[in-house]
């Protein structure tokens, strides 16, 4: 079977190599077309995507080659490969990922606790200069405005406010977060779909403020770690910046490198 792209697909399609760098490999094209099918919601988080088989005769390429696309799209979480069922949308439903994006560990190994979470505030409001810049939109543009608290066992630990693309959020209040289940950016996903792809996080210590002290029942001036992520959905589009508050006395951050 031949690795070359067929003069039968659609000229946006074949576009990728000419739009791309020079010798671009055939299977990140094949990437780049299924990405642009999970951007477009022609499968659904949560649901299996063809087989290889299917996607090589689609694409008039080798099994080897859509293999090898659908292995970096599992590296990046985009997809979610299950022994002897398929390959599926990744979502953030799915138990064993719903805080994928958090990082907070109990010191006491095997000791997570119940997560309750409290919504504080969710408001509309005109984005600040420096929110509107890390999410690209122009000043003043609107955001969802979103505070919230996060319990582990009964004990507060993290305080999170968080901004969000006020255009593709419409709808989104105090009572739809309260009666949601599960992890919020599950909610986004099912309720909105808008896929949490990737995110991007500054770390730094500081002191504790009054509201944030009795908040989180810390002393004032206590040390808290402060998390600011800013995450993007396909095509790197930043739609949220979250500024996390985390007290450390009894969890710490963890991160796996390679």
């Amino acid at each position: 079977m031949a690795n070359a792209l067929p003069p039968s697909l659609p000229a946006e399609d074949a576009s990728l190599e000419a739009s791309g760098p020079a010798f671009s490999p055939l299977y990140q094209q094949i990437k780049a077309l299924i990405t642009r099918s999970l951007q477009g919601g022609e499968w659904r988080p949560g649901e299996a995507i063809p087989s290889e088989i299917e996607l090589a005769a689609r694409y008039k390429v080798s099994q080897g080659t859509v293999r090898k696309a659908i292995d970096e799209l599992a590296t990046e979480n985009l997809v979610v490969r299950r022994q002897g069922k398929g390959t599926f949308v990744a979502t953030h439903a799915e138990q064993q990922v719903q805080y994928r994006f958090l990082r907070l560990v109990p010191d006491a190994e095997g000791k997570v606790g119940t997560v309750e979470r409290r919504f504080l505030d969710c408001r509309r409001v005109r984005a600040p200069a420096e929110v509107a810049r890390a999410l690209e939109l122009k000043a003043g543009e609107a955001v969802i405005q979103v505070r919230r608290l996060l319990s582990f066992g009964g004990r507060p630990v993290v305080l999170d406010d968080i901004w969000l693309n006020g255009a593709l959020f419409k709808g989104l209040t105090a009572e739809r977060l309260a009666e949601s289940r599960g992890a919020l950016y599950a909610t986004f996903e099912t309720e909105f779909g808008v896929r949490m792809i990737r995110a991007e996080e500054k770390l730094r210590a500081v002191a504790a403020t009054a509201v944030e002290a009795e908040l989180l029942q810390v002393a004032l001036g206590a040390p808290l770690l402060s998390v600011e992520r800013r995450t993007l959905t396909y095509g790197d589009r930043p739609v949220e910046l979250r500024r996390g508050l985390y007290d450390t006395a009894l969890h710490h951050y963890r991160n796996e490198l390679s």
